[in-house]
């Protein structure tokens, strides 16, 4: 899992700022403090150049790395001893009360809006939430943001969604339409799309196939992540 803290400790010790190294990927200072602040993580090519900028391995901002590393120091013997003290810990964890998490890997940038819409943006960092089960069967999570969905998607729940194209009328899909990713129900007609909500209070949307609106992926399950983890 990606370290907020390594990372900071380590632009620190080089003596520079936020918005050096910002300016070093060509992105906004604001997106280099959500890693630093935790909000989201960097995708892969935004780590390699993070280790190459601050002379580290990739690996050194996760979380394991010190763990990893030390492990690998010890002797032999250490080593044993080692796994047998953490296989005791796992089984002591097991046997309490500690409720199990998943954890799930949302598109930070990308909102599935319940509402008017909401653009695309120019990054795509992912955020790590959890869940209380674990979640099967999608391609991508995304967030989902206004309440035209309500009362079975909620505002603030995260949307998981198979890639895939339209299978049948009614069905919740995750569509990108004019710069704007909607979740919504979904009907075929003739010459396009009408997208409908739940709420009964937002009107019916007819979407045409010339203004070349693109199926992101049927919606196959949401839930509200665990706060305060």
């Amino acid at each position: 899992m990606f370290s907020k803290s390594r990372l900071k400790a380590k632009r620190e010790e080089f003596g520079l700022s936020q918005n050096n190294i910002a300016i070093e990927l060509a992105i906004s200072r604001v997106a280099y403090n959500h890693w630093e602040s935790g909000k989201t993580v960097p995708n892969q090519k935004h780590l390699t150049a993070l280790a190459k900028i601050l002379d580290v391995p990739v690996t050194y901002f996760e979380s394991e790395y010190n763990i990893v590393n030390n492990y690998l120091q010890l002797s032999p013997n250490n080593q044993i001893k080692a796994e047998e003290y953490v296989e005791e810990l796992l089984l002591s964890q097991k046997t309490s009360n500690v409720t199990p998490l998943f954890s799930v890997q949302v598109l930070s940038d990308i909102q599935l809006s319940a509402g008017l819409g909401e653009g695309f943006f120019d990054e795509y960092e992912t955020e790590t939430v959890y869940s209380n089960e674990e979640q099967y069967g999608y391609d991508i999570a995304a967030w989902i943001e206004g309440d035209s969905m309500e009362p079975v998607y909620k505002s603030g729940e995260v949307a998981l969604i198979r890639s895939n194209g339209f299978d049948y009328d009614g069905a919740v899909y995750a569509l990108s339409w004019n710069d704007s990713v909607y979740i919504k129900k979904l009907y075929r007609e003739e010459d396009g799309f009408r997208m409908v909500s739940l709420n009964k209070d937002y009107p019916e949307k007819f979407i045409p196939y010339e203004d070349e609106p693109r199926i992101v992926g049927l919606v196959v399950g949401h839930f509200m992540p665990v706060e305060g983890v």
